[in-house]
């Protein structure tokens, strides 16, 4: 993680109220921006994967990539000849959030706004290729510099801070699927605790050939049937008093993100972290509307680095952990469960992000004024997280 906060929070705001999320913003699959995210969703269509061989030297599989997504298409050829795809989709995420039909929405003192980004480990693709370069170049030093930066996990959240004058705290978090949960964790840490009083966060992850292959070697046939995908989703953290002030209407409040593992499994270990955040909430489970499992399959027992893999019954391996979990923590309730993974694919660091977009599409379709939320994810490692929130 690379971050760059105050030591202290004199001189900052004061510790807001509970943080809201006032507006958000996706680029996926399925398009650029909320509208056609959300029509995807609600109508539950698979993306059709597509990917040009011409362009990209990939393994087998197809991907499912942004369509038509071009960095100097969207965002000018000014600042972005040097700008590689994570950064690109991440300031194109940021603009129609901040810039929703070119007219720019009104935020904080750009001092008071600040923003979490979660990526992968950065780009991929910009790190390997400049390995490669000094390696293979008539000397190491025989490198392009204006490529060095996009070579730092912080690129991408450093640029977009740039791009539209924002001069809060800026931090970077890595954490593999749990990332956007992480991010909003942070974020909300940092709102509430008055480092800053509005704080943009979200999730980031690009498509490149060196992650497909990266992906195609260290996965077994079964689970390289599930393509790679790319997105960013992008989340306005504020109090729901100044979100009204701006003219904008609160959609849920998030009430508690929760992290946990266990020596015993994976379930197990997820059924705490689920009922943990939902008592941390302060609400039962029959309130639950809405469920967004990340729809990962557990991994095999005895395969996680951190020795969590292997539970008692040595069963989690074919089974999608969370979807077993939730059936029994929310047994009875009345709980739509909204999906992303099978619709479009693995978008690793940005899926987190992408279950909550889904659930907020999924509540302006489906209002549940005043019930709550879940949102749930595991990882290879045997790590597994929980968000719950209020629908406004």
């Amino acid at each position: 993680m690379t971050t760059t906060v105050p030591e202290t929070a004199a001189g900052h705001p004061a510790a807001g109220a509970t943080t809201v999320i006032s507006e958000w913003s996706v680029l996926s699959p399925y398009g650029i921006g909320a509208e056609p995210f959300a029509e995807g969703v609600a109508a539950r269509r698979p993306v059709v994967p597509r990917l040009n061989r011409d362009v990209w030297q990939a393994p087998p599989n197809d991907a499912c990539l942004v369509p038509g997504f071009d960095v100097v298409a969207l965002l000018g050829t000014r600042g972005t000849r040097t700008m590689d795809r994570l950064t690109g989709l991440t300031v194109a995420t940021l603009g129609t959030l901040l810039e929703p039909n070119g007219s720019p929405r009104r935020l904080d003192e750009p001092e008071h706004v600040g923003l979490v980004l979660g990526t992968g480990s950065g780009s991929v693709q910009s790190t390997m290729d400049f390995t490669r370069d000094a390696l293979t170049g008539a000397k190491p030093f025989y490198v392009d510099p204006a490529l060095f930066p996009n070579t730092v996990m912080n690129r991408a959240a450093g640029q977009s801070a740039i791009w539209y004058g924002l001069k809060g705290p800026n931090a970077t978090l890595a954490g593999g699927p749990l990332t956007g949960l992480q991010a909003l964790r942070y974020a909300t840490r940092l709102r509430e605790r008055g480092y800053s009083r509005t704080v943009l966060c979200g999730a980031v992850e690009e498509f490149s050939e060196q992650r497909a292959w990266l992906a195609w070697h260290s996965r077994g046939e079964e689970r390289r049937r599930t393509l790679l995908a790319e997105a960013c989703a992008m989340f306005l953290l504020e109090d729901a008093g100044t979100a009204r002030d701006a003219g904008r209407t609160p959609r849920a409040d998030i009430l508690a993100v929760r992290f946990g593992a266990g020596p015993d499994g994976l379930r197990p270990a997820l059924e705490r972290c689920v009922r943990g955040a939902l008592e941390a909430a302060g609400t039962s489970p029959g309130e639950v509307a809405f469920a967004a499992p990340s729809g990962r399959v557990a991994p095999a027992p005895g395969t996680c680095p951190m020795g969590f893999g292997q539970g008692p019954s040595g069963g989690d391996d074919v089974e999608t952990v969370e979807t077993a979990v939730l059936g029994d923590v929310l047994d009875g309730a009345d709980v739509d469960l909204v999906g992303v993974r099978d619709l479009l694919g693995d978008a690793s660091a940005a899926s987190a992000g992408l279950q909550l977009a889904a659930v907020l599409a999924a509540a302006a379709h489906r209002p549940r004024p005043g019930a709550t939320a879940v949102v749930t994810s595991v990882d290879d490692d045997g790590l597994v997280a929980c968000l719950v929130l209020r629908l406004r």
